[in-house]
């Protein structure tokens, strides 16, 4: 039996940032050989109770719904000619029809922010919620005009501290990384594996992202023996307090991230993922600005968003929010269950 070929989806409302993500998403279906589903939600249908008629008996609402249809589906068809597109218009508001969309879908592909946004919001309310519920990946497209016309011939994945499953054997790739993998291949571009860390204290160790294993431990461990000193000998000469040990548990920390890096991609490649180019880049600090300050030099940045099953709020957390907000090129939130 053929497998059921799931289109790329994406939202309309006649702005100027959903004409940027329709062209985004048509490209996308275009590279993935996909059709593209383009929906446009309007809740009038629902309160009016409309009756199909003639054109002339049609409502205004109406009549602007289909031509913001009829214009994104003119749109995509000139940006891939050789594209199958469809056209929906959802009897409901805008997040709840995608969401609805997102179920039998590739991807869902949405604008920054609507018609109905305050010119104020980093990013508007539609984006948000289908990103932080959808239960496909969602393409938020933002950013600079070079970014999101894909001149960086990059694709930018983020690498949690919880990815890393087992010490002998490649972990199977997470869901993002699959997908950043997919789509750099695609794209003919190169793949940059981010990776965060930082050098904990003693009261951090075993948090995420502090990789305070047994080595780190240790070195804090003889570090505390020798507290009562302030200092400690080191081949004869005198050290201010702590100084090595803070360079060994960096050290510890770098190589670590290295090792995370190497085997979440490595994974990948034990899975028969195609092989792309792939820069590996463990970074020390924060997460948030190690992805922000990625995102300047890449056309799209995956990160992955857990599912929990039961849980109805929004599920993102706290990195995720800030790139959806401020990353300079499209996000891609990767549902991982």
């Amino acid at each position: 039996m053929d497998a059921v070929e799931l289109p790329v989806v994406v939202g309309v409302d006649g702005s100027d940032a959903a004409s940027d993500a329709l062209d985004w998403a048509a490209e996308m279906a275009g590279r993935r050989g996909l059709p593209l589903r383009v929906v446009h939600a309007s809740l009038w249908e629902r309160y009016e109770g409309y009756i199909p008629g003639t054109a002339a008996d049609r409502p205004a609402e109406r009549l602007h719904s289909e031509a913001v249809l009829a214009t994104a589906a003119e749109r995509a068809g000139r940006r891939v000619p050789a594209l199958k597109v469809m056209t929906d218009l959802a009897a409901d508001d805008a997040v709840t029809a995608l969401l609805r969309a997102g179920k039998s879908a590739e991807a869902l592909v949405v604008g920054s922010r609507g018609r109905g946004e305050f010119a104020s919001l980093l990013l508007g309310s539609v984006g948000l919620g289908i990103a932080a519920r959808a239960q496909c990946p969602v393409v938020v497209v933002r950013g600079r005009p070079e970014n999101v016309c894909g001149g960086m011939n990059r694709v930018v994945v983020g690498i949690a501290e919880r990815e890393r499953q087992g010490e002998r054997e490649p972990a199977p790739p997470s869901a993002a990384v699959a997908f950043a993998l997919r789509e750099a291949r695609l794209r003919g571009g190169e793949l940059e594996a981010v990776h965060a860390w930082r050098c904990a204290g003693p009261e951090d160790h075993g948090k995420p992202g502090n990789h305070g294993g047994r080595e780190a431990r240790g070195a804090h461990e003889e570090q505390g023996a020798r507290e009562a000193n302030g200092t400690r000998e080191t081949h004869g000469a005198r050290e201010p307090h702590g100084a090595r040990e803070t360079q060994s548990a960096r050290e510890a920390h770098e190589r670590r991230a290295a090792e995370l890096l190497d085997e979440t991609l490595g994974g990948a490649t034990a899975a028969g993922l195609p092989p792309v180019p792939v820069a590996h880049r463990p970074v020390e600090g924060s997460a948030r600005k190690a992805l922000l300050d990625a995102s300047a030099h890449a056309d799209l940045l995956v990160v992955g968003a857990r599912r929990r099953q039961g849980h109805f709020g929004m599920q993102l957390g706290l990195v995720n929010h800030a790139v959806l907000h401020h990353a300079k090129c499209p996000v891609a939130v990767v549902p991982v269950s």
